[in-house]
């Protein structure tokens, strides 16, 4: 096996963190000697120990020594106190002679200070995303091996990327302190997510949904309309997961509703998740029905927007409910503080259009049914104002595509404007 198989093993394991690790990022290890695996280990929940600690402890187990091994990990090793003790004192303690490492820790205060910390104890470190370029100067090589040369820094290249990927929301969150926005809806081939009167279950299949489970057992926190509350009365809970066996963090529901219409035998309120459950007013609000909420669930009083007081702002910062509105803004870092590093936003129409226009998505995940539902008045999955010209289009990148039976899955990364 080479560098790149025991990576793409590391990557595997720390994909068995999924939706179980947030506030901190998924990372896998494997420890190799004489080109052994000794120890295997990932991250498996916040405030636990970490990959690196888990396959040190996996190889003591086995009755192997990690002195002169190589350690393969998705990501740099800490070098910090936080709640654990930092992994760079337990790799150098352990006698480790190679670190191979995908992706740079994101956090600027402390990228590549891991690298350094175990370089300057005499380590080697092979750091893909960096490492990856060819030298500046080597002597000339034969066709066949500069063909080799390209495809083993393009499988490193892709490696690191990978690496860095896995933990997309964590990056966004360490870095801005606002949750990683994904909006996610399911459509007719027209862009319809619902008839005029409502009616919306089941548009896309089995398939379609359970990958919508997925993508909110990955996730911190859900959240809605008050619109949809008062449609749908939904659950917004993963279901057909077992999520609890797998120790997976709890999700959170919010809903905007600025001046708190939310009934207080709805499902969010009521069932025995209302703990989990946040409900976003304006200070418009009702005082009545806000303190009839805050009995059950966590109630959050959003500012007032500028533009709904007169004074000048983009409406794209805003969610206008019944004659209020919340400031977007405000709510994504407010939710960031409460280390909610993924939102997955599963609103109708217009609370997607609010996300996706004003600027506050970082990717869609949009999944298309192959049906045509028609209708001036059928709900879009996207509404609101729209934009004034082509110019203002919003674009996206690195656009995948997935066939869940017979349905259709988009995911894509929004372009920052």
């Amino acid at each position: 096996m080479t560098d790149a198989d025991f990576m793409r093993l590391a990557l595997r394991l720390a994909r068995r963190g999924y939706g179980a690790t947030s506030p901190n990022p998924m990372v896998g290890a494997v420890l190799v000697k004489r080109g052994q695996i000794i120890g295997r280990g990932w991250h498996r929940r916040a405030g636990g120990p970490h990959a690196e600690i888990e396959a040190l402890r996996d190889a003591q187990k086995r009755g192997h020594s990690p002195r002169g091994a190589t350690l393969y990990v998705t990501l740099e090793p800490c070098c910090t106190h936080g709640r654990t003790p930092p992994c760079t004192d337990a790799i150098i303690t352990a006698g480790i002679k190679r670190v191979v490492v995908g992706a740079t820790d994101p956090n600027p205060n402390h990228a590549g200070k891991g690298f350094k910390i175990l370089r300057h104890a005499g380590i080697e470190v092979l750091a893909l995303a960096s490492d990856s370029r060819p030298p500046a100067a080597r002597p000339p090589s034969p066709p066949s091996g500069e063909r080799a040369a390209v495809r083993g820094r393009a499988n490193r290249e892709h490696l690191a990327a990978t690496c860095t990927q896995l933990n997309e929301p964590f990056n966004h969150w360490i870095i801005h302190r606002t949750p990683f926005v994904t909006v996610k809806a399911a459509m007719t081939l027209d862009g319809k997510i619902a008839t005029a009167s409502g009616e919306s279950k089941w548009i896309t299949g089995e398939q379609a949904r359970a990958y919508g489970m997925k993508l909110r057992q990955g996730s911190d926190a859900i959240l809605v309309g008050i619109n949809t509350v008062l449609a749908d009365d939904p659950s917004l809970t993963v279901r057909g997961q077992r999520s609890e066996a797998r120790g997976q963090n709890q999700l959170r529901r919010i809903i905007l509703d600025s001046m708190a219409r939310t009934p207080l035998d709805a499902k969010v309120v009521s069932d025995e998740h209302a703990a989990l459950t946040t409900i976003v007013v304006s200070r418009r609000a009702p005082k009545r029905r806000v303190a009839a909420l805050a009995k059950r669930v966590q109630v959050l009083i959003a500012p007032v927007a500028k533009s709904a007081i007169g004074n000048r702002q983009p409406a794209a910062t805003v969610r206008k409910h019944g004659g209020s509105a919340i400031d977007l803004r405000w709510l994504l870092k407010t939710l960031g503080s409460q280390n909610v590093t993924s939102l997955l936003v599963e609103g109708g129409g217009e609370v997607n259009a609010s996300f996706l226009l004003g600027g506050f998505a970082q990717r869609v995940a949009f999944f298309y049914a192959p049906k045509i539902l028609g209708g001036r008045d059928s709900r879009k999955a996207v509404a609101g104002d729209g934009v004034k010209s082509l110019s203002e289009v919003i674009q996206l990148r690195d656009v995948e595509w997935r066939k869940l039976g017979p349905d259709l899955l988009l995911t894509a990364r929004v372009v920052a404007s």
